[in-house]
């Protein structure tokens, strides 16, 4: 199976070192999302589904950012546009990511998903800006030379 087809999962045909093995144990998994040219990760045990085929009410008297909601399942779940969260446009393609913060959840609307990375605690290194807005919890270099952007979606609610 090519690697680009494979969003959530990488199966290789022979086993890891020892020291991969540790290091693998130790890595934290993030799921890549791609919003206005950036690639965010957000930490894999917060997803809990991602919608392709959506149709978001809108709400009136919301901040700006607020899209509107959604009905998942019997549940109704805010939809936040990060774009419009980082002051950029909005985008005509799109798709929600819905995570769990604390017991609520939550829809990020991101211009697509990507893939499934381990990423090293120690790889990640702190913003270098002071701006008290801060969404982005770090960032670290991907294998592939890209920077990958940790985003806090816990904070993605507050103005």
């Amino acid at each position: 199976m090519p690697e680009e087809n494979v969003l959530f999962a990488r199966e290789t045909d022979t086993p890891p070192a020892t020291d991969d093995v540790t290091a693998e144990a130790q890595a934290s998994k993030y799921l890549i999302c791609i919003s206005d040219g950036l690639l965010y990760g957000v930490d894999a045990e917060q997803v809990e589904t991602i919608i392709t085929d959506h149709t978001i009410t809108r709400l009136p008297r919301v901040p700006h950012y607020v899209r509107g909601i959604i009905n998942l399942r019997g549940q109704i779940i805010p939809i936040i546009d990060i774009r419009l969260r980082l002051g950029k446009p909005e985008a005509d393609e799109n798709c929600i990511m819905v995570v769990n913060v604390g017991s609520d959840c939550i829809g990020i609307l991101v211009d697509g998903v990507d893939k499934m990375v381990d990423v090293l605690p120690s790889s990640i290194l702190p913003m270098p800006t002071q701006n008290p807005q801060k969404l982005i919890s770090g960032m670290c270099s991907l294998p592939e030379g890209k920077t990958l952007l940790i985003l806090d979606c816990g904070l993605l609610l507050h103005e």
